[in-house]
């Protein structure tokens, strides 16, 4: 299964979630950010690949919309609501991520 995980600029959220979930082994993982200057660029090939596309928030799903509205069809768009308020690997952010992505996704029990 491919994840794909998207916020603004790729440098916290999103680049955490990515760091998280590879480590399990089980996915295939990437993550990028929809603003200029993002770490890496979220582009049509990312969302064709992508199995799951989690979002950070609102704003981020309205920015593929717009930009990728063909690409996202029969796509699973998960929003998970969490703010710009944590930097990279901050645990509070990891055990969102968790929380958040283990609805949609099994996350492997011995990291949980």
């Amino acid at each position: 299964m491919k994840l794909l995980f998207i916020c603004s600029k790729n440098r916290w959220r999103s680049l955490t979630a990515e760091k998280i979930f590879e480590q399990y082994g089980v996915y295939d993982v990437k993550s990028a950010g929809t603003e200029e200057g993002a770490r890496i660029k979220v582009n049509a090939g990312h969302i064709g690949w992508a199995d799951w596309i989690f979002v950070m928030e609102k704003k981020h799903e309205r920015r593929l919309h717009e930009k990728f509205r063909q690409e996202l069809q029969g796509k699973h768009i998960i929003r998970l609501d969490i703010p710009d308020d944590y930097e990279y690997m901050d645990e509070e952010l990891i055990d969102l991520l968790k929380g958040r992505v283990s609805e949609y996704i099994e996350v492997p029990e011995e990291h949980t």
